[in-house]
This record gives structure tokens, C-alpha cells and sequence, in this order.
């Protein structure tokens, strides 16, 4: 059992996204403290590290993947259609969408350029396409393997692997590769890249990404953070979190011995470990699900104010 303090699950915000406010300074700073507390137990965690000069091959990809640093994550924004008064507001309008109202400063999709805007209507695209694709549970998380097959380095070079190089081969060709994400694909060495049964490329995004896809649901995660600030930090923070999870199991069924973290492993490798790994993936699906509509909304609101 990992005993970290981000294996803990933060308390959520007792706030609730208001679907249109006109928030109080009293309240929306309450609400602004409530999202700072419950990121810390990650930003937290991670600043320590990097003063350590710690390397965390599990948690530390998020912020390394995502290039999102810590500080952005605890900003708070309140989300499209609040407005916030009083006169600590004005501090918003340091960022960039916000713009001043009667009543306060509020996020306004008019003051997107138009290349954002196109960003917005392409991450909708590819959250429709993938709502409406079934789900698939056949990849067993190969694709941490097809990273480190036949070669000598390794994206984590500090941490050991389960197997020796030639019985890791054994298992990437005893069973089929099927992996659908693109960026997870990339990544394959030269000698894998033939064994998947698909070619994910950057275009082909739209057609292939599906939400059983354990990458497709941890990046929500950047989704929501490219709607910032028109998307509510609360809800950054429920697709961090999701994110975090995902990226545990990610590690535990890959090749690589993360036992020394906490983390025991999901032997993909095995019958046995294989409908573990399907058992968890299809539970991170379920808890993307609500998230992916709540991302999906916040697209299609603001395409609809900026219009």
C-alpha cells in the first residue's frame, strides 16, 4: 500500500461550481483558500522534492508531461459565468480573461484570440468523439512496455525494471499490442512501434482516442487546464486528481519496479494480473465519465459566449 501524501485522496472543495453567481469577496475568498489547502498535498510534495533534488518517476511525470507548473494549479479561478465582487476582484484582471462588469470582474470568452478559440472547438471535438466510441479494455497498459523494448535506455533510468531485457521482449510478443493514444505511442521504441496493431498520428486523433484509454483520461487533466481560467479550478483539481490515479496504475502493470515507493505492481504479465489491470482501468473510466462531461460543457460554453 502506498503511504505517500499524495496517495491520500484530498478532501473536495465544499464549494460547489455555481452555474451563474455574482460571489461576494467573503465567499469567493473562502472559496479560493478551500482549492489552495487541497492542492498543496500534492504541489506540496513535489516542490520538497525538487529541493531535494528527488526524482519521483510516478508523481513527478504529471508536472513533467504537462508542463504545468505548481503555482498555476493552486491559482484559483471561479469558472465561467461568476462574477466577483468587491475590491480584492481587481486582482483578477492581471490575467488574462477576465474583464471588468457592473457588478465586479468576471471571465469573458470574448477576450479569446481566435486561435484559442479553435483550440476550445477542437478539444470539444475530440470529447464528443471519444464520449461517443465505446470504451476498450484490451490493452493491459502494453505501452509502458513497448517504451523500453529492445533498447538500453529507458525514460526512467533510476528505476529498475522487473525483468531482464530479453523476457521483457518475451511479454510484448506474447500478447498483441493495441494501444490508440498518440502520445503514449510516440514514445514506443523503433522496434515496437511494427508490433502495434495500430499507427496513431497526430491526425488521427479524432478517430482513434477512446475512454477506456488510460492516457485519454489522464489528460482531461490538460484539457481543463488549457479552458483556464474559464474552467473552475475545482474542477482542474477533480481532473488532477483523476490523473494522479491513473498515472499510479500506469506504473504499477508497467515493467518497471516501483515497489520502493509503495506501489506493488499489476502483473499485466499474468491472467491473474491481467483482469486486475482491466478491473481498475475500467473503475478510473467510470470516474472520468462525469469529468469529461463537466470539460466538455465548459467547451461548448465558452464557443457559445465568445460567439
Amino acid at each position: 500500500m502506498n503511504d505517500s501524501p499524495e496517495a491520500a485522496r484530498p478532501e473536495a472543495s465544499p464549494y460547489p461550481e455555481p452555474a451563474a453567481a455574482t460571489l461576494s469577496e467573503s465567499t469567493w475568498r473562502a472559496r479560493q483558500a478551500a482549492h489552495l489547502a487541497r492542492v498543496r498535498a500534492w504541489t506540496g510534495p513535489h516542490r520538497a522534492r525538487a529541493a531535494r533534488g528527488e526524482k519521483h518517476p510516478v508523481h513527478d511525470f504529471l508536472w513533467h508531461y504537462y508542463s504545468v507548473r505548481p503555482a498555476l494549479l493552486e491559482r484559483w479561478h471561479p469558472g465561467l459565468g461568476v462574477v466577483l465582487a468587491g475590491d480584492g476582484a481587481r486582482d483578477f484582471l492581471t490575467h488574462a480573461g477576465y474583464a471588468p462588469v457592473d457588478d465586479g470582474v468576471t471571465a469573458d470568452p470574448r477576450t479569446l484570440a481566435s486561435h484559442r478559440l479553435d483550440s476550445v472547438r477542437w478539444i470539444a471535438s475530440l470529447l464528443r468523439a471519444c464520449t461517443e466510441r465505446p470504451p476498450v479494455f484490451s490493452c493491459f497498459g502494453l505501452h509502458e512496455w513497448a517504451m523500453v523494448y529492445r533498447t538500453d535506455a529507458t525514460r526512467h533510468a533510476d528505476t529498475p525494471l522487473r525483468f531482464p531485457p530479453d523476457e521483457l521482449a518475451r511479454v510484448v510478443e506474447s500478447m498483441p499490442v493495441r494501444c490508440s493514444h498518440f502520445d503514449a505511442f510516440r514514445f514506443f521504441t523503433p522496434a515496437a512501434r511494427p508490433l502495434n496493431r495500430l499507427q496513431p498520428a497526430r491526425e488521427t486523433r479524432l478517430e482513434l482516442e477512446q475512454r477506456g484509454c488510460l492516457h485519454v483520461n489522464m489528460d482531461l487533466y490538460k484539457w481543463a487546464v488549457k479552458l483556464l481560467p474559464f474552467a473552475a479550478s475545482e474542477l482542474v483539481a477533480d481532473c488532477f486528481e483523476l490523473a494522479l490515479a491513473v498515472r499510479e496504475l500506469d506504473m504499477r502493470a508497467s515493467p518497471y519496479d516501483v515497489r520502493h515507493l509503495g506501489f506493488e505492481p499489476v502483473k499485466v504479465e499474468t491472467p491473474e494480473g491481467r483482469a486486475d489491470y482491466e478491473r481498475e482501468q475500467r473503475a478510473l473510466a467510470a470516474r472520468a465519465e462525469p469529468l469529461r462531461a463537466r470539460v466538455l460543457a465548459v467547451c461548448e460554453s465558452v464557443v457559445a459566449a465568445a460567439a
